[in-house]
């Protein structure tokens, strides 16, 4: 089973960069004005549409699940080499998990996290947890 995402993009080119260093892949279609993303891990089908204006819901977020700590670690190198970063928390709890993660926001507002779980929590979050202003995990 894949997850398909469908996203519209106002910047192609900036939009396949970022996909690429995200999902550490390649598009496996690129058009003028579309591009399509084929990954196993994860498991994602996600093709991006060129229009006029985007507006990315300002109450969501997507996420990749890595399976260790080397993977974010990864993905921070990876999104900092191509300075694509927006936060990096280390062992902190949010939303009942004690995690690593990094985020990155794509061209057009998305924000994206890749991150692993250390442990399950009784807490929703710590202080350090979210960016308040905006929402990581509906804290």
């Amino acid at each position: 089973m894949k997850t398909h995402l469908s996203f519209s993009t106002t910047n192609l080119a900036k939009s396949l960069e970022f996909y690429s260093t995200l999902l550490d892949a390649r598009p496996a279609k690129a058009l003028d004005d579309y591009a399509l993303f084929i990954t196993e891990a994860p498991g994602l089908d996600l093709s991006l549409d060129v229009t006029q204006k985007v507006s990315p819901a300002k109450d969501a977020h997507y996420g990749l699940c890595v399976e260790s700590v080397e993977d974010v670690e990864r993905a921070i190198a990876r999104l900092e080499g191509a300075g694509l970063v927006a936060s990096i928390e280390r062992q902190q709890t949010c939303c009942y998990a004690n995690q690593t993660k990094v985020w990155a926001i794509d061209p057009d507002g998305r924000r994206w996290e890749v991150y692993t779980v250390h442990e399950e929590t009784n807490e929703h979050d710590s202080t350090e947890c979210c960016d308040k202003e905006t929402v990581c995990c509906a804290c």
